[in-house]
């Protein structure tokens, strides 16, 4: 196979896939961390803010469309990549040093061996780096070819399938949670609608005192057996936010069954 070559500039053929909604603050340190790539598209849900601008003037590919869902949103972005390799990530998501260094060995090695490859990935809350209660090492798979990756559909926890070897890799993402209460609320009111939506789509049901016993349940697994307490006060509120997710998914899927029922009932 012949060699994937570094191009004139000294960027690799990589090309780096982003979906955006409002990220003006943190996109340009993403970007700023694959700048060695030859391509990098933004897909951005017509933000309110500066982000699409931003991406432009960094040179990125940027496309706006409306929000369809992280495994469509994502899918499409992956779709404008050029490149045999491409890397996905998040707006608050960096790639150390020391990780470029191996994405660029692969990417520029004529025989790689893997279809795709999977990083351990370091969690950030609040200026704490969470390595308790799943958060490390938190594998995700976020290099593949092209040919050979694709996301699932859903709406959300979506996740690239590799038709092929993933092999694992030692060197790190970073990731850089969100550190402030109001906006995590925010966005667990968005998920658990969605989640609720998906579970009830599959037939799935539950009732309030279900969802109830759910959110004791995520909260005693991820701050108790899985050692969250270890990670201070950090890692109560992270099991503490786990619980309240947990309890609005299930009883919204309770309320989507109580409208059905009633809907029948006439």
């Amino acid at each position: 196979m012949e060699k994937d070559r570094v191009n004139d500039t000294g960027k690799i053929p990589l090309s780096v896939a982003v979906i955006t909604k409002n990220e003006a603050k943190r996109l340009p340190a993403c970007l700023a961390s694959v700048a060695g790539a030859d391509q990098i598209v933004v897909v951005d849900a017509q933000s309110a803010d500066e982000t699409a601008a931003i991406a432009r003037d960094l040179g990125c590919d940027v496309f706006e469309i409306p929000w369809r869902g992280f495994g469509p949103q994502k899918q499409f972005a992956l779709d404008q990549c050029r490149n045999r390799w491409i890397l996905l990530l998040d707006a608050d998501e960096r790639v150390p040093g020391e990780t470029w260094a191996e994405i660029r060995r692969i990417v520029t090695d004529p025989s790689p061996g893997a279809a795709g490859y999977r990083f351990p990935r370091k969690n950030y809350f609040q200026g704490r780096w969470i390595r308790r209660a799943g958060f490390w090492p938190d594998a995700v798979t976020r290099l593949f070819l092209k040919d050979k990756g694709r996301m699932t559909e859903t709406m959300i926890h979506e996740a690239v399938t590799v038709a092929g070897e993933v092999r694992g890799l030692a060197c790190p993402l970073v990731h850089l949670t969100e550190d402030r209460l109001h906006p995590i609320l925010a966005k667990i009111n968005e998920y658990s609608t969605a989640g609720a939506a998906e579970a009830y789509a599959r037939g799935r049901t539950s009732t309030i005192f279900g969802a109830f016993f759910r959110a004791v349940a995520a909260f005693l697994h991820g701050y108790l057996a899985r050692g969250g307490f270890l990670d201070g006060r950090e890692g109560f509120t992270l099991a503490v936010l786990d619980g309240i997710n947990r309890f609005f998914k299930y009883a919204k899927l309770a309320e989507l069954a109580r409208a059905e029922d009633k809907r029948e009932k006439g």
